[in-house]
């Protein structure tokens, strides 16, 4: 039953944040800078910054790993 509200309440949450979402104004800083071509540089510097952080996570599960055998 507790897993049942857990989820329940969830789903509830997501949909209110969508609901919020969906009220917003159109997005302009995006257009503009769709129409100049800097999304793209956007995009790569959060690519660059998440696999970073995902490698770094894995090189730390190594080393805890290592030690834990140990």
């Amino acid at each position: 039953m507790k897993i049942l509200k857990k989820t329940t309440l969830l789903f509830v949450l997501l949909l209110s944040g969508l609901w919020l979402h969906a009220q917003g104004e159109p997005a302009t800083m995006a257009d503009t800078m769709r129409s100049n071509g800097r999304i793209y540089v956007v995009v790569a510097v959060v690519l660059t910054i998440l696999t970073g952080l995902i490698l770094y996570l894995v090189r730390l599960d190594r080393k805890i790993s290592r030690f834990e055998k140990d």
